[in-house]
């Protein structure tokens, strides 16, 4: 079955889907985005990614013309059509079609696009018994990070060049040492006192959804967490690193920038954080 997209109120063959080449998405990445995992054909998480969404598009000051509802059932109808029930649905809404000019008028029309695809999650799982790699990279980035805007050109440079480097993920670092995140996905290490580490929010990262829910499981878990920056050195001494995403999850780490990290193995504690947050989007899926 050839896949599904939704496009401006029309949904059609995937392939044959399109904007127009006045699209401020095109023209100036001028827009924001959402991807949710897909488990068992529910969305996971989806209240978080919603609130994530209206913040991207408050901060960027695109209004949001499809109630909430209504955009629930086009994420819902997308995911359907493409009968997924495993894998990932994309949105991404621009400010819309205007004459090209930096500034933009108050009354454009934003357009709406919504993909989805199946993913086998054996590819997943694979991974995470193995373990990832990292390369760490400059954070050149501008300074709001914590919008999920659609502009990602430093990221897209630095996931490849991780990627012809044989690593998985690229970790940003910032001008004091600090890593800030991954290209797409959020940092973490495990201390020698087991203690889990992972950024603080600010203008410099993205909230991720999985981060935080990752966050309440490890408090429900009674472990100890602390919001603070760490070096590259620090992650390479570390007992245990990993990153998080919706479409990676708990993600163990075994080698940053060519160093072993703890045992060169997933650690204990990544791999117990990676099954509850599957044990939790089980149970939303089952809700469902």
């Amino acid at each position: 079955m050839s896949r599904i997209a939704y496009v401006n109120g029309s949904y059609g063959a995937h392939n044959l889907a399109a904007v127009h080449i006045e699209d401020r998405g095109f023209q100036f990445a001028d827009g924001v985005y959402e991807v949710w995992a897909v488990r068992a054909g529910a969305l996971q998480d989806h209240a978080l990614h919603m609130k994530r969404l209206r913040r991207s598009l408050r901060e960027l000051d695109i209004p949001m013309r499809l109630t909430e509802r209504a955009l629930d059932v086009i994420l819902d109808e997308v995911v359907r059509r493409n009968r997924v029930q495993e894998g990932m649905v994309y949105l991404q809404i621009t400010r819309g079609v205007a004459p090209r000019d930096h500034a933009w008028d108050v009354d454009i029309e934003p357009s709406i696009v919504v993909t989805a695809k199946s993913v086998d999650p054996a590819i997943g799982h694979k991974k995470a018994k193995l373990g990832v790699e990292i390369r760490t990279i400059t954070d050149i980035r501008w300074q709001r990070c914590d919008i999920k805007s659609i502009s990602l050109l430093p990221n897209v440079l630095a996931k490849q060049k991780a990627r012809e480097q044989g690593a998985y993920e690229a970790w940003f670092v910032d001008d004091k040492g600090f890593v800030t995140e991954g290209s797409s996905t959020n940092a973490w290490i495990v201390t020698k006192d087991k203690v889990l580490v992972t950024r603080a929010l600010g203008s410099d990262i993205l909230g991720g959804v999985t981060r935080l829910t990752l966050l309440g499981i490890a408090e429900q878990h009674q472990l100890k967490i602390e919001e603070r920056s760490f070096t590259v050195a620090e992650a390479q001494n570390a007992t245990e690193a990993f990153i998080s995403a919706a479409t990676t999850l708990a993600m163990p780490v075994i080698a940053i920038d060519g160093v072993q990290v703890g045992d060169g193995r997933p650690g204990a504690l990544t791999t117990s954080l990676r099954q509850a947050y599957l044990d939790h989007g089980a149970k939303q899926a089952d809700r469902e």
